[in-house]
């Protein structure tokens, strides 16, 4: 009895494609789930986003202090966020409590 998908075999599963993204730290690619998202919203509000949802455009960071302090040292977070005006202090310091929680 000829099967139903046209007499053909079925074919393997492909492995499931994860989304990646780019860390401004460090520069390594990795699934977008393991990484922490700084958005500026259409308003320009610059905030942290834990759930990866929200509108706006944004910048990936590992969960290490050293891809942080390597950002903001280099000032890529304002250069994929904001060209031309400062990310506010707040997000620094709500970015490295995140990350220093994360290390302990």
């Amino acid at each position: 009895m000829p099967e139903k998908n046209g007499g053909t075999a079925k074919q393997p599963l492909k492995p499931k494609k994860f989304p990646e993204r780019k860390c401004i730290g460090c520069g390594e690619r990795k699934k977008k789930t393991d990484l922490i998202r700084i958005v500026r919203s259409p308003e320009g509000e610059i905030s942290l986003d834990f759930t990866g949802r929200k509108p706006g455009r944004g910048a990936y960071l590992c969960h290490s202090v050293a891809c942080f302090r390597a950002a903001r040292k280099a000032h890529r977070i304002e250069q994929n966020l904001t060209p031309g005006s400062p990310v506010p202090e707040s997000v620094y310091d709500a970015l490295e409590e995140e990350l220093q929680k994360d290390d302990a």
